[in-house]
């Protein structure tokens, strides 16, 4: 049974080019994550210092492995904590009134 996990990840203060230079390759990965559903939400703090991201997985290793998927993986510092739950305004069943 998947299990949620909250990744807080610290980015860098300096922005070198190798970093900005793999941003579309980690959206593409996110995006497509996001679609799969192991990742559930992804967040960008307005200062750029942190990024945040609600992650289902089997385990703390499944996370891991999936971080390391992550083209900026190597340029960023995670911090992994088990959920009981996570609540979202989509995942609240939606009623048609067809």
């Amino acid at each position: 049974m998947k299990k949620a996990f909250m990744v807080e990840f610290d980015l860098p203060e300096n922005l070198t080019e190798e970093f900005l230079a793999l941003i579309p390759k980690q959206r593409y990965v996110i995006n497509t994550m996001l679609v799969e559903g192991s990742i559930k939400s992804y967040s960008l703090s307005i200062d750029r210092s942190k990024l945040w991201a609600v992650m289902l997985a089997e385990s703390e290793f499944d996370v891991m492995e999936n971080i390391a998927q992550m083209p900026l993986s190597n340029h960023m510092t995670p911090h992994i904590s088990e959920l009981m739950f996570h609540n979202a305004a989509d995942s609240v069943m939606q009623f048609s009134l067809n």
